[in-house]
């Protein structure tokens, strides 16, 4: 299945994907239902696109008019194919890359505020409990208005007593949960 830019200024180019099997590439009408739900607050966003993969959520959010990117992932072949779908899409100047654990990142203070955080880690690993967890944890990365994104499985899905984000939506198409959170005051938890 050819992964690919659908809306913006990179509006039909192809993306590579990281070669094997250890990426999962969101479907075009997942991406499409994601960046209909964000609409406008995707301009002039700062995001930052955990386990990355491909890269493909986060250029689609540049294509579309955020201003800055994060990308982060662990693998160095999703790095490589990262880098390379930046420069197909023409959108690597509003972008870096960053090669390590996410879990580990957060533990650091983050380099600057985002406006969105996508996490879209491998499936069944608990993983995405273990990224919110850390979130709430260093509460300096989601200050009260951030929007966090989380993709995973139906299957994975598991209520969490969260202090910092409370849930806002949560949408299925097919395989695929997309879970949306948004952060609030720690005055008001």
């Amino acid at each position: 299945m050819p992964l690919r830019v659908i809306a913006g200024s990179a509006k039909g180019r192809k993306l590579k994907l990281v070669p094997g099997e250890g990426t999962r590439p969101i479907m075009d009408r997942v991406k499409e239902a994601l960046f209909s739900i964000l609409g406008r607050e995707i301009f002039d966003a700062v995001m930052l696109d955990l386990f990355a993969g491909t890269g493909s959520v986060g250029i689609e959010a540049l294509s579309r008019g955020a201003s800055h990117v994060t990308f982060v992932d662990s693998d160095r072949a999703a790095i490589q194919t990262i880098h390379e779908n930046l420069k197909i899409a023409n959108v690597a100047d509003r972008a870096q890359v960053r090669r390590g654990d996410a879990l580990e990142l957060l533990k650091q203070p983050p380099p600057r505020p985002f406006d969105l955080i996508f996490i879209a880690p491998p499936q069944y690993k608990d993983l995405w409990i273990q990224t919110l967890q850390a979130l709430e944890k260093n509460h300096t990365w989601i200050p009260a208005g951030t929007n966090v994104i989380v993709q995973i499985d139906p299957k994975e899905k598991q209520d969490l007593a969260l202090k910092y984000l409370e849930t806002t939506d949560q949408r299925q198409y097919g395989k695929t949960l997309l879970l949306f959170f948004e952060a609030k005051n720690a005055e008001e938890s």
